[in-house]
């Protein structure tokens, strides 16, 4: 947090993105809404085959978690990621042995026109909780359409190649997929097919919400 953005928040009363209760100088979510954040493990996606926990998630995309993803996407309030991170990383099991987060990359002029990458901010956190690194080892090699904006058929189609993992940067065990939101899978798996053929052999997943 800058200085100004310190002074800023002294002197300018804060809602709660999750409630609009009055934060004051508290950052991020109030504590009622932190409560909220309860971290899942998923046995059941369009990402792993077989029953067996595999994601992460603070739960549906609604409520809670909505707003605070809205509000840190869109509405610039980084401050959020610490909170949902944090949820996120206790959600982790012991036993993936996770080595690095690597967060889903925006295509430059994306992140250019927002600023910040949301899943980028989420991985640091996580990482941190966790002691591992955070490392941005994918890239979008192609600039894609607006996932929010296909049908549900088309989005693999649409993120067909649009991934590139560097291999030299990612370790040898297994790696967590980080990002805001799931809704199909589609962006999830296309990534972790970039990773498996950097030669990452195990890749667990977490998203804030789906």
């Amino acid at each position: 947090m800058s200085v100004f953005e310190g002074l800023l928040r002294a002197l300018v009363p804060r809602s709660c993105p999750g409630c609009d209760a009055q934060l004051g100088r508290e950052a991020g979510l109030c504590a009622g809404c932190r409560a909220r954040l309860v971290p899942r493990v998923e046995a059941y996606s369009p990402l792993w085959a077989r029953p067996e926990g595999h994601l992460v998630t603070l739960g549906p995309y609604r409520g809670v978690t909505r707003r605070a993803v809205r509000a840190l996407k869109f509405g610039g309030a980084r401050d959020l990621a610490g909170a949902l991170g944090g949820a996120l990383a206790a959600g982790v099991p012991a036993e993936w042995d996770v080595r690095a987060v690597v967060p889903v990359p925006l295509h430059p002029s994306r992140e250019r026109e927002r600023g910040f990458n949301q899943a980028a901010l989420l991985a640091g956190v996580v990482a941190s909780a966790l002691a591992v690194p955070s490392v941005p080892a994918l890239r979008r090699t192609r600039a894609t359409e607006q996932q929010a904006l296909k049908r549900a058929g088309e989005r693999g189609a649409n993120l067909a190649g649009a991934f590139a993992a560097d291999a030299r940067r990612l370790p040898s065990g297994p790696v967590l997929l980080i990002d805001d939101v799931m809704t199909t899978g589609s962006t999830l798996l296309a990534c972790r097919d970039a990773l498996h053929a950097a030669g990452v052999r195990e890749v667990r997943f977490a998203v804030v919400a789906r």
